[in-house]
């Protein structure tokens, strides 16, 4: 058996992993935390906020940016500037769930309640520190909103205006997705790639969805080269490789048997 010394020294000599300080994640989590509510939020103050969020920024530069290419100089100046249209574009989003789903109460609730909206929320807050090549801390964002929802939206992802996520539980949207304006997706459904090979990482892996489609529970649709035409409506379960043109109607038909004691 190891002494205590030994274990020690094994331990820290299989941590090989020079940068991998977790404190960044936590760090990444509370800022994102402070970001919503400042954000949304009606008591917390804006002016006094944003000073507090570039001091919390200025620790995730400190954490993340250990590759001296990465370009994390003067991000913060220019993710500012962003935040207004970011924010419009989040208060479409809140829109679009209220006009389109009948359950919905008060513009309120789906601010503070809906699980789709906060996952839409944080994705748009990830995605213009994704474009700017920021590193690692898009993806924990998203990460920590999916630890929270269910909804699995990775930062890279492109959604256009009014995007609605109704339920939200099991929901994956690629790195490469392209999503147009006015989208409606139900709980399960995945936007993914065809097949994974690592040499398809700088390529278009999952799918287009044009504007004004709807897309029901669990629906599946695959690969890069896959576009649903506008104005479709994709069926629950349904399972696409292959693009759909405008207008269409895609359905799955399952086989559904009923054994009765009458039966036996």
């Amino acid at each position: 058996m190891m002494d205590k010394q030994s274990i020690i020294l094994e331990l820290k000599k299989h941590k090989k992993q020079p940068y991998l300080d977790y404190r960044l994640k936590r760090k990444t989590e509370l800022f994102t935390d402070k970001l919503f509510y400042t954000l949304f939020d009606i008591k917390t103050p804006v002016e006094e906020n944003l000073p507090i969020l570039e001091s919390m920024f200025d620790e995730l530069v400190t954490l993340a940016c250990w590759e001296v290419e990465k370009p994390c100089s003067k991000i913060w100046e220019r993710y500012v500037q962003q935040l207004p249209e970011t924010l419009e574009k989040l208060n479409m989003d809140a829109e679009a769930i209220v006009s389109g789903d009948p359950a919905s109460l008060s513009i309120e609730e789906v601010y503070m309640a809906y699980p789709g909206f906060y996952a839409i929320a944080i994705y748009r807050l990830a995605h213009i520190l994704y474009q700017e090549g920021f590193p690692l801390v898009p993806r924990l964002m998203t990460e920590y909103a999916h630890r929270q929802t269910g909804v699995d939206i990775n930062p890279g992802a492109q959604i256009g205006k009014s995007f609605f996520i109704d339920h939200a539980t099991g929901v994956v949207i690629g790195e490469t997705a392209i999503i147009k304006d006015n989208v409606k997706i139900y709980q399960g459904v995945t936007l993914g790639a065809l097949y994974v090979s690592k040499s398809l990482k700088k390529t278009k892996r999952h799918p287009t969805i044009e504007s004004n489609v709807t897309i029901y529970a669990n629906a599946t649709i695959l690969g890069g080269d896959t576009v649903i035409g506008e104005n479709s409506i994709i069926g629950g379960n349904a399972w696409l490789t292959s693009s759909v043109p405008p207008n269409s109607t895609v359905f799955h038909t399952p086989e559904i048997k009923i054994k009765t004691a009458s039966d036996a």
